[in-house]
This record gives structure tokens, sequence and C-alpha cells, in this order.
């Protein structure tokens, strides 16, 4: 598959809820959508297994969000980290996520209810923690609302895994 191209796509409802700390499933004007509180460190777990198309060059998640009010200002600060699960790799009686990579001092959109794309990247290898073509992964997203400062719940719509 060329660079660039779309491997999969979650939704709010895909959203494995971790036991803490989860964003909550709500629903905007008939969208659902996974709000994050400000002020608070918060996820969304995703599951899925990396297509067989995948041609090692690294991924990009993009995160598609709105904000609650979008008219407080300010920035948000997202990071995304991947968990090889594999076969027989990973126990899942415990979380084994790769180092997170991150973006800082996202600006929000300025009007509620307008939708961004937000794109954090990892090379191939240890950055999405040597996940291989066909093998079970799970990948956190998470908005750092203790280092941010935007004061409305961050509203995230879907979520997007292209190739490098």
């Amino acid at each position: 598959m060329a660079s660039g191209q779309t491997l999969m796509q979650w939704h709010p409802y895909s959203n494995e809820q971790p036991a803490t700390g989860g964003a909550r499933l709500t629903v905007r004007n008939g969208h659902p959508v996974l709000t994050f509180l400000p002020g608070v460190d918060e996820d969304a777990i995703l599951s899925g297994i990396l297509p067989q198309s995948y041609q090692g060059g690294g991924l990009r998640v993009l995160a598609h969000f709105s904000m609650a009010a979008g008219t407080g200002g300010g920035t948000v600060d997202l990071e995304a980290a991947f968990e090889r699960v594999g076969i027989e790799q990973q126990d899942v009686d415990s979380d084994g996520f790769a180092a997170a990579q991150g973006v800082s001092d996202i600006a929000v959109p300025a009007t509620s209810g307008h939708v961004k794309a937000q794109q954090i990247g990892f090379q191939d290898g240890a950055q999405i923690d040597n996940l291989a073509v066909g093998e079970k992964f799970r990948l956190r997203i998470r908005r750092k609302g203790t280092v941010d400062d935007a004061p409305d719940a961050m509203e995230l719509h879907l979520v997007e895994l292209r190739e490098g």
C-alpha cells in the first residue's frame, strides 16, 4: 500500500474502556464522541490487526477531534502508543505499551463543533512495539489534560491509521 493510504479507522464505539482514567462515550447532535475532560489525563484504547498491506514504512495516527465549547481557546496535548499483542507476545493480563509519541500545543478549533485532525507519527520498529503484519495490537490515545491549557472537554470523533 502506498504511503499515506488509510489502513484502518476506529469510531467511538470501538473504545475498550480502561479500568480507570478512560474517556466517556457521549453523543453530540447524533454524533458519537469520546469525551476527554480538561485537567486530567484520560485514555481511549482501540484494538486491531495490522493489515497485510502494510509495507513497513512507519505509521501515522490521525485523531479527529473537536472541543465541547470551542470558545475557551488554548491548546491540547495528545499522545499515542502501540502495544503488540501478537501471537504469544503480550500477556493480556498486563499492559505493555511502547513509549508514547506525542504532539504538544495543538491549537484547538476556534468554533465549537468544528473538527480538526492531528497527526502523530511513528517509525517502524520499536515505536510501534515491533508490530508485524497480521498481528493483533492495541492503540492508546491520551489527552494530556494535566499539561495542556484548553479549558474545554475534547471530543474524539474518529481515529485513523495511515501508512508512513
